[in-house]
């Protein structure tokens, strides 16, 4: 990820321009204080995806965590357990 680096003074005075390079690149500015990295900013698009494969690296870490502890059953029992409730 090649993120371009700004200063604050930049987010202030030049939001549109950020603002459409965030659209156009789909990548991270990462806006700077006092010369040291302080925040980045992303597209809306970009963040949402982000957070759905966050959530999607959980469940499946959790799933491998089952697989590892011996926490599975056959699919049909699972289906049982699930229609008997």
């Amino acid at each position: 990820m090649q993120a371009d680096i700004r200063p604050l003074s930049d987010l202030r005075n030049h939001y549109n321009d950020i603002s459409k390079q965030c659209k156009e690149s789909k990548e991270a500015i990462i806006i700077t204080v006092n010369g040291r990295g302080d925040t980045a900013i992303l597209r809306l698009q970009s963040y949402m995806r982000m957070e759905v494969e966050l959530e999607l690296y959980r469940i499946l870490a959790e799933a491998e965590n089952d697989v590892r502890n011996d926490r599975v059953k056959p699919i049909d029992q699972a289906f049982d357990v699930l229609r008997n409730m």
